[in-house]
């Protein structure tokens, strides 16, 4: 014989009870089957909000239950025929009686446990009933009451089963029974007194397994609307897929910390037996499922990761308690009394404190009790009052073969950390089946997504980034992600999303990404921005391995680069205002950077996408000591100057090299030297020196009347103005064969920019273009310098620095 569970969710309409029915007949070909249901989807919510609502207004409660009595009706016409007149009469009676019970609710204005498991047991009186007598329409089928089966004490609302009572009912019965389908209704029971008890919510899967046991069954299977028990729940973890086959302990690990598949008490019944438990799907019975055994193929060392929310920890401590035995009785004992269920334990070896995890609606409870238990101790200072924290999650890394492999915690608690969730406490039982941890509630989804990733996912690593700045460099950047996107996955088992993007106006959300074909699009119809909106929205979203990407000039986005790194989001950036500012604010950000194990990226800050950066990094970490720097760092003043002569004006030169992207939009910081210096400043830095912007001397070459314009038409105006003072100054350089180059150096300590006249048989001279070179004199190149050499500006290069770095952090 095989016993079979529908949920609510299979049963929910006369469509999916066909398709159960269709499962039925199926499997009944072969042997004898006993049908447990479940309640229509809902039934037993709704029935339980109309008993509460009978309490103030018995109309509303009966509308309630006319919706209730709607659906079932409905299910009648569609699927029975032979015996529609009984079945209706039976149903009417039900449904009578419920509007009775409700009434007396409303006159006696009172709700008791006993009451309430009545009300709720007439969900699955009424679907086993309608269901057998749609199976009797093609198959030998019967219909029987669990309240005349299964008995319990006379806890109404989740009662304790006499399986030797039970056992003998359900034996007695079913061997009399011949029908080849017994359809029975889950989660009801009743007491020696024949009053309606019910098994607790979810407790059809606990009736199924009973019934399970006391046949011998050579199989259960739970039919829900999932395809099994999965490594993770795939509502949170998209990635999650379901698990083969896993044994008993580990499901009860799994259901226990909330893998909602699965009813916790139903694995025992089936357990003692050693009754082969299989999950199945409803809606797609062909596939496998998972298959809880004995003896299942080992598989991953881990089998699945799962959490329980709404968590309080409540923490008893102080030096007395050291030493001293019977505190743990004491805590446990009034607990228990209290009857506050207990789902996580913890104590420090030094017996200074001991940490209980309870269900949020029961910590203000439990802190009253254990103030009130320990009032003495408290009182005379030799512990603490009870310390509760709400709004937590638990969550748990489970697997029966986690014994066999070392560095498991470690790694759990690694991946957690580089993800900036913090641990409030740890549990691992002797068996090394399970692995938990106390966390805000607030990062659950981001941990077990992690935590997924970290031991299913090694593979695949995913990257989640939010992009403000959508401008030259911020829309090639993402081009090039897209075009990029299949590679990155085959070769790299790299997978980046984009969550966000913003620019100065309006900013999108896709917490599954942004489809990068049609960002435009979607930014054009997004919501309205500020740099601070964005970042509250992108700490909000809370995905694990976030980088912030920032492809503007905005000093403003610059500043709020360490509220991002404190929270664990790594920062790339194009924006050199940052790194040039304050020696003191660079410093910061390195430090929190380090701090949060956030990385912070710019690369593109000196020589767009040339690796200058991270060579000079390279030369400094294994032991080098910088001399000297020589460099042209400016492609946009090389690109001016290698197209700027005597048949052209510097005013089409300049207006040319803004047009091809090569300047910032306000071309002054090129022309100024400014953005030279920060680079040069950036460069002194990252060599080990501390140095302030005010410290590097600048030699400028544009008029007085240029450098004070404060918009691009006025400065564009003054260029036309001194065409002259240019044209003089290509002439001096003309006359002594030299080209002119804006050189930024850094000799030991001090650093200059400017102007400057290369002769034929320097390195500069053959500069072509927007290039830029860095000559690195050294310990080790002290003669003959390190030369980085290539395209130092434009959108194209800039954007694919960018994107190096991003690899760079999911190479990390």
């Amino acid at each position: 014989m095989k016993v079979l569970k529908f949920g609510g969710s299979s049963v929910a309409n006369s469509e999916k009870i066909k398709q159960v029915l269709s499962i039925v007949a199926k499997t009944s070909e072969e042997q004898k089957v006993a049908v447990i249901v479940s309640a229509f989807g809902k039934t037993t919510d709704k029935l339980l909000a109309g008993a509460n609502e009978a309490l103030e207004d018995i109309t509303a409660a009966k509308e309630i239950l006319e919706l209730i009595k709607e659906l079932h009706f409905r299910v009648i016409d569609d699927l029975i025929i032979k015996n529609k007149k009984e079945v209706t009469e039976e149903i009417t009676y039900l449904f009578d009686h419920l509007i009775s019970i409700y009434e007396g609710i409303f006159l006696l204005q009172e709700l008791s446990n006993k009451t309430l498991a009545k009300v709720s047991s007439f969900g699955e009186r009424l679907s086993s009933y309608i269901i057998a007598n749609a199976a009797k329409e093609t198959l030998d089928a019967t219909h029987k009451e669990s309240r005349d089966l299964i008995v319990t004490n006379d806890e109404y609302l989740n009662a304790q089963v006499n399986f030797e009572v039970t056992n003998k009912n359900i034996a007695v019965f079913f061997q009399d029974n011949q029908h080849k389908v017994t359809v029975l209704g889950g989660f009801i029971s009743s007491n020696t007194g024949e009053e309606t008890t019910t098994l607790g919510r979810g407790g059809s899967d606990f009736s199924a397994a009973i019934y399970a046991a006391a046949l011998n069954a050579d199989e259960l299977q739970i039919w829900t609307d999932v395809s099994g028990m999965f490594t993770a729940n795939p509502r949170i973890v998209k990635q999650a897929y379901p698990i083969s086959e896993i044994s008993y302990e580990e499901a009860m690990e799994l259901s226990h910390f909330g893998a909602k598949v699965l009813y916790p008490p139903t694995i025992q019944p089936a357990l003692r037996k050693e009754i082969p438990i299989r999950i199945k799907n409803t809606f797609d019975p062909e596939n496998f499922g998972t298959l809880i055994s004995n003896d299942p193929e080992n598989g991953n060392e881990v089998k699945g990761i799962s959490h329980i929310e709404d968590i309080s920890l409540i923490t008893l401590e102080g030096g007395g308690m050291i030493g001293i035995p019977g505190f743990s009785k004491r805590l446990f004992e009034a607990l228990s009394v209290a009857k506050i269920n207990v789902v996580f334990i913890t104590q420090a070896s030094s017996e200074h404190s001991i940490c209980v995890g309870v269900y949020d609606t029961d910590a203000e409870k439990a802190k009253t009790i254990l103030d009130e238990t320990f009032s003495i101790e408290i009182y005379r200072k030799k512990i603490k009052p009870i310390i509760v924290e709400n709004d937590l999650a638990i969550i748990a890394v489970v697997g029966e073969s986690m014994k066999n492999y070392q560095g498991l915690s470690g790694q759990m608690f690694s991946a957690l950390g580089r993800n900036n969730v913090n641990v409030r406490a740890i549990a691992q039982g002797s068996s090394e089946k399970n692995i938990s941890a106390v966390i805000n509630k607030y990062d659950a989804k981001k941990a077990l997504n992690t935590l997924h990733e970290q031991f299913f996912e090694e593979r695949t690593k995913q990257l989640n980034l939010f992009v403000t700045g959508v401008g030259n460099v911020g829309e090639r950047f993402l081009a090039q992600l897209n075009q990029q996107k299949k590679f990155l996955k085959e070769n790299l088992k790299l997978n980046i999303r984009v969550i966000g993007i913003s620019n100065s106006r309006k900013m999108v959300f896709n917490d599954s990404g942004i489809n990068l074909d049609n960002w435009k699009d979607l930014l054009e119809n997004g919501e309205p921005t500020s740099i601070d909106n964005f970042y509250i929205k992108v700490k909000e979203a809370n995905h694990r391995n976030s980088v912030f990407v920032d492809n503007t000039a905005n000093q403003t986005v610059s500043e709020i680069y360490e509220k991002y790194l404190r929270n664990s989001i790594s920062v790339v950036t194009c924006n050199k205002i940052a790194c040039a500012s304050s020696f003191y604010n660079y410093k910061k950000l390195k430090e929190v950077s380090k701090k949060y194990n956030a990385s912070f990226l710019f690369e593109t800050n000196v020589g767009a996408g040339l690796p200058i950066i991270d060579t000079l990094k390279n030369l400094v970490n294994s032991g080098d000591q910088i001399h000297k720097i020589q460099a042209v760092l400016s492609g946009s003043l090389n690109f001016v100057f290698n197209n700027f002569n005597e048949s052209s004006t510097f005013h089409d030169v300049v207006t040319q090299a803004q047009k091809e992207g090569y300047t910032e939009p306000d071309p002054k910081i090129d022309l100024s030297g400014v953005d030279v210096a920060r680079k040069i400043l950036i460069l002194a830095r990252e060599s080990g020196f501390k140095m302030e912007l005010e410290d590097i001397e600048k030699n400028a070459f544009l008029p007085e009347e240029a450098l004070n314009t404060s918009n691009n038409d006025d400065f564009y105006a003054a260029l036309t103005k001194h065409e002259n003072h240019f044209q003089n100054i290509f002439k001096q350089a003309n006359d002594k064969d030299c080209r002119l180059k804006y050189v930024a150096e850094f000799v030991d300590g001090k650093a200059n920019v400017g102007l400057q006249h290369i002769p034929t048989d320097h390195p500069f001279y053959n500069l072509e273009g927007s290039d830029n070179i860095v000559l690195f004199f050294t310990d080790r190149y002290p003669v003959n310098p390190l030369i980085i050499k290539g395209a130092g500006a434009g959108a194209d290069v800039t954007a694919s620095g960018i994107f190096a770095d991003v690899i760079r952090i999911a190479n990390q």
